[in-house]
């Protein structure tokens, strides 16, 4: 293999771990909150990784009809758990998959109009988004260095050693190194600290001798999908919010790559986000947002090429239908994954910080939006019950940091500075009138 080949190979390798652990927990809780046997929860993380790739690739590939044409990878929201486990209580699995299939037609037809509404994402709104994602992804972060919630060893002195080891081998490789070497930093700390973590008896490779060598994809694996009208409502909820949270992404993305976006592009992106999602539900997989985990690895790499993750993407796939292949990235220990998360997650901070650089911090206005939207954002992600007594539809909007703290920006946005807009624009005509008169 050619050395720049090489490179690509090891930098995609690196993009798919910094996602891998995010994308199969969404599966894992919610097949296991369903009560699925172990043979179908294999099914549901296998087909989300392969799905995972396909939609990376689909906002990847930019084209007439969709994909936005950014270095961006696709991966299951957060924000979906709740809901999904919350229908399939109530109405079954197949009215789960239903309510996917319909919010994700539901995005592909609304695409060319909520692109026309990116003024109401300028940089105070974006910058903010960016900045609370970063801030509420950090109190993971946080619990996988000690050890990963729930766990026996929480907080262990091994645990600590093993996450703030590797993110001291991070921090040095950022220091020290050059080039090629430290835009693997991750991946290196990662490897590194996994090694350790064998030493010390906490690898098991139970996982990869259990996983079967070939899977199979096939449509409707737990049957025909069934339509309940507030399921699909609900589901639809959940796709604005994950747009929202995907337009942050591009937005940061923009910056990063110096790439910018107009009103075409971002109708492309969410077409393919809402194709992403029907495919999604057609095979049994989730709905898929942009993932900002590796938004923090492209900067902190520095490498902003399609073509790296394409070939993540293409790795998505592989793994999804060779289940033996994906499960060699499960045995990496929570406190290593939790010491590199830091750096990741602090770095979609920075981004968010330095969107927020280009916001005019004379205008009290701006200070107040970011204010409210980033105290929100951590408020909720710090005491996720506080709104525990309002009824299951609006919880929908709170019990997620990253969607209330969006929502709150988006509004106070609206309220400040496109309202008055409008009542200037009408006094200004009444003013013309005057005169004319």
């Amino acid at each position: 293999m050619k050395p720049e080949k090489t490179k690509m190979t090891v930098l995609a390798i690196q993009h798919v771990l910094a996602m891998y652990a995010g994308a199969v927990i969404v599966p894992i809780i919610t097949g296991s909150s369903l009560g699925m046997n172990s043979r179908q929860l294999t099914y549901l993380v296998s087909i989300d990784i392969f799905m995972s790739g396909l939609a990376t690739l689909l906002q990847i590939w930019k084209n007439r009809f969709f994909g936005i044409g950014l270095p961006i990878m696709l991966g299951c929201t957060f924000t979906a758990v709740g809901p999904m486990i919350a229908i399939g209580k109530q109405y079954g699995v197949s009215a789960v998959y239903g309510a996917i299939l319909v919010s994700g037609l539901f995005v592909i037809l609304i695409s060319k109009f909520f692109s026309k509404l990116a003024r109401f994402f300028p940089p105070v709104v974006t910058g903010s988004v960016v900045t609370i994602i970063g801030v509420t992804l950090i109190p993971v972060a946080m619990k996988d260095m000690a050890g990963g919630d729930g766990s026996k060893d929480f907080g262990s002195l091994a645990n600590i050693a093993l996450s703030f080891g590797t993110l001291l081998i991070i921090v040095l490789l950022q220091r020290f190194a050059k080039g090629f070497i430290r835009s693997i930093s991750i991946l290196i700390g990662l490897a590194l600290g996994t090694v350790a973590a064998a030493l010390l008896g906490k690898v098991s490779f139970a996982p990869v001798a259990e996983a079967s060598w070939v899977h199979i994809v096939q449509p409707f694996y737990f049957g025909a999908p069934t339509f309940e009208w507030s399921a699909c409502i609900t589901m639809i909820f959940v796709a604005l919010v994950s747009l929202v949270e995907s337009s942050g992404v591009y937005f940061a993305l923009s910056g990063i790559t110096k790439q910018p976006l107009h009103e075409d592009d971002l109708a492309r992106g969410y077409r393919a986000e809402g194709l992403a999602v029907m495919l999604g539900g057609l095979f049994n997989a989730f709905p898929y947002t942009a993932f900002s985990q590796n938004v923090g690895l492209i900067q902190l790499s520095g490498v902003k090429s399609k073509n790296v993750m394409a070939l993540a993407g293409t790795f998505l796939l592989l793994f999804g239908l060779i289940p033996k292949l994906g499960a060699l990235t499960t045995i990496i220990p929570s406190s290593v994954l939790g010491g590199a998360m830091i750096a990741m997650f602090g770095m979609v901070i920075a981004s968010g910080i330095k969107m927020l650089s280009k916001v005019d911090f004379a205008n009290n206005e701006n200070l107040f939006i970011i204010a409210c939207s980033i105290g929100i954002g951590l408020g909720v992600t710090v005491v996720p019950d506080i709104f525990k007594g309002l009824p299951s539809n609006i919880q929908l909007l709170t019990q997620s940091g990253i969607v209330a703290g969006s929502v709150t920006a988006i509004v106070l946005n609206l309220f400040f500075h496109i309202l008055p807009n409008k009542q200037e624009a009408k006094a200004k005509v009444k003013k013309v009138g005057t005169q004319a008169s």
